[in-house]
């Protein structure tokens, strides 16, 4: 695969899978509200075995259309943040992500049904920002920057300051981000490696450079290069001579 493929596909999955999450909620949320509105209790229940099934459920399920506009924005912003720098782990941090926050909120939560995707938010405000102090790296340092500017207010909402919030689906989600923070802390995001920084690159090779003369002129079009035979060592053609006797 060439490396303008192998870009090109890689730029694709950066919106295409944060779309694809973002709209499944969405297209969740409408089958509910039409057909299912039963699964509205499909949520995390702390300390139920039943409550079990919401760690996998409850990110697909919210309370109403308000509440699935304030994740979504949050959650692809994030993801695409998630993909695009750490394309490599992301579908870790998502998975575990889900998985590891919903089991916070089933052990610390309290007596409630616990639903929405805000817990994997939390999740990538978390990751995204302690991965970027961790990597020392100042591309990740200004992400994390970044991420804090936008959401450096949702800290609040892992206290118990609001009525009917499951501010434990918050602290879940920030604890989890930490921890995997930790875990892929060595697992830095690499630049892209342009054809002219790779080791054996060769300028009279590179077909861009051809299109410019010695004194750095730009040439449209180009003559096309035309191979001479080689001569070889006796170039004389061959002629043949034929006697003719004559007799008189």
């Amino acid at each position: 695969m060439s490396n303008h493929q192998q870009h090109f596909r890689y730029s694709t999955g950066v919106i295409a899978y944060p779309v694809f999450f973002v709209l499944s909620l969405w297209i969740v949320f409408w089958m509910q509200v039409r057909f299912f509105p039963s699964i509205k209790r499909m949520g995390v229940y702390p300390q139920k075995l039943e409550g079990l099934i919401g760690i996998f459920t409850s990110p697909f399920i919210h309370a109403d259309i308000e509440h699935l506009y304030h994740n979504s924005i949050p959650l692809f912003v994030l993801s695409a943040a998630l993909f695009y720098f750490y394309r490599k782990i992301s579908w870790k941090v998502l998975f575990f992500g889900i998985l590891l926050s919903g089991l916070f909120t089933w052990i610390i939560g309290r007596p409630a049904n616990h639903i929405g995707a805000s817990g994997l938010v939390y999740v990538l405000v978390s990751f995204i920002f302690f991965k970027g102090i961790f990597a020392k790296h100042f591309r990740l340092i200004a992400l994390s920057l970044i991420i804090i500017f936008l959401y450096g207010s949702m800290i609040w909402y892992v206290f118990p300051v609001k009525d009917g919030m499951s501010w434990e689906g918050h602290l879940g989600g920030l604890i989890s981000g930490f921890v995997f923070a930790l875990i892929f802390r060595k697992a830095i995001a690499k630049p892209e490696r342009y054809v002219w920084q790779q080791p054996d690159y060769n300028e009279d090779d590179d077909p861009f450079l051809k299109h410019f003369d010695e004194n750095g002129n730009f040439i449209e079009h180009l003559e096309p290069e035309i191979e001479e035979e080689p001569l070889s060592e006796d170039t004389s053609p061959d002629i043949n001579y034929t006697f003719k006797e004559n007799k008189d």
